[in-house]
C-alpha cells in the first residue's frame, strides 16, 4: 500500500511539472501572453473557406504562433511533425454545421492518443445553457481527470453555436466560471462589453476568440487590444487571420499587439508595411 502511495505522489509530481511546461510553451513566460492560431473549425464546419488545403493555410503562418488548434486528422495529415509549434488538439465533436443544435457533442479522441500525438494541450467546447450543458460538462471533467494523471492541459471553449447573441458578459461570466470549477486549466471565450468582468471572474488564463471574420483589420486589432486591457493573456484566432488577404501581415501585427502593446494604430501601421512583403507567405489561394 506504501509503495502504492508513494508511486501516486510521484505520478502526481510529474504530471504538475509536465502540465506546467506545456502551458509555459504556449503562453510565452516573458510576457505572459499568447497568439494561438485556431485551424481546427473543419470538425463541424468541413471545408472552411481559406482552409480547404490546411497545410498550404498553415505552414506560412505556424512560425508566427504559440499555439496551433488543429483536429486528429489534420495534425496527421498536414502538419509537419518537424515544426516546434506547440498542438492544442480539439477533442470533442459529433455535430456538424448542418445541424440546427450544434451542442450535442461527445468525446471523439482519448487522452491516450493525445500523448500519443505529443500535443502540448487538449480542447474541448462546452455549451452552457442548452439542452445538452450536462454532457458537455461532464465531458469537461473526465478530460480534465485525464489531463491531470497524463500531464496535459485542458482549454475549455465556451461555445455557444448559432446563437451568437449569447456573447454577453453575464452569459461569458457563468460559462467561463464554470470550465473554471470544473478544473480547466486555460478557457477560450469571447469579447464582450464589460468583458473585465468575464476576466476578474475566472481564476484561470482566458483567450479571446476571433469568431467570424470582422469587417476590417482595424476591427480584430481593436477587439485584440481592448480583451488584453481588460484581463485576457491572448488571443486563439482562426478565421481572422487566414481569411485576410494578407495574412502573415495580419499575424504579425496581432503579434505586435499581444507581445509589444501596440496601440491599434501602430498594428494597422506594421499591417500595411508587412502587406507587400514576402507575397508568396501573405497569399493563400482562396
Amino acid at each position: 500500500m506504501k509503495t502504492a502511495f508513494v508511486s501516486i505522489v510521484k505520478v502526481i509530481r510529474l504530471s504538475s511539472w509536465g502540465l506546467k511546461n506545456r502551458l509555459s510553451s504556449m503562453i510565452r513566460p516573458e510576457t505572459g501572453r499568447s497568439v494561438m492560431l485556431a485551424c481546427d473549425h473543419g470538425y463541424f464546419m468541413g471545408p472552411t473557406h481559406r482552409l480547404e488545403v490546411p497545410r498550404k493555410t498553415i505552414e506560412p503562418l505556424i512560425r508566427y504562433a504559440e499555439a496551433l488548434a488543429v483536429t486528429r486528422g489534420v495534425l496527421r495529415t498536414s502538419v509537419d511533425p518537424k515544426w516546434q509549434t506547440p498542438i492544442i488538439l480539439r477533442v470533442s465533436g459529433g455535430t456538424s454545421v448542418l445541424r440546427e443544435d450544434l451542442s450535442d457533442e461527445g468525446l471523439t479522441v482519448s487522452m491516450t492518443d493525445a500523448v500519443r500525438l505529443n500535443v502540448s494541450a487538449v480542447a474541448l467546447s462546452i455549451f452552457v445553457g442548452t439542452d445538452h450543458e450536462k454532457q458537455t460538462l461532464l465531458n469537461l471533467g473526465k478530460l480534465v481527470d485525464d489531463g491531470e494523471e497524463m500531464g496535459i492541459p485542458v482549454m475549455a471553449i465556451t461555445a455557444v453555436g448559432k446563437e451568437l447573441e449569447k456573447r454577453d458578459a453575464r452569459y461569458l461570466s457563468l460559462s467561463c466560471r464554470v470550465a473554471a470549477e470544473i478544473g480547466a486549466h486555460v478557457v477560450k471565450t469571447y469579447y464582450c462589453d464589460d468583458f473585465h468582468k468575464v476576466a476578474e471572474s475566472c481564476p484561470v488564463p482566458l483567450v479571446v476568440a476571433g469568431g467570424p471574420k470582422l469587417k476590417s483589420e482595424a476591427d480584430a486589432f481593436e477587439l485584440t487590444y481592448n480583451a488584453l486591457k481588460e484581463g485576457a493573456v491572448g488571443v486563439d484566432m482562426g478565421r481572422n487571420i487566414w481569411q485576410n488577404d494578407h495574412p502573415v501581415a495580419m499575424i504579425k501585427a496581432i503579434r505586435s499587439i499581444v507581445h509589444e502593446n501596440c496601440t491599434v494604430k501602430e498594428a494597422i501601421e506594421i499591417y500595411n508595411e508587412n502587406k507587400s512583403m514576402h507575397s508568396v507567405e501573405n497569399s493563400i489561394t482562396a
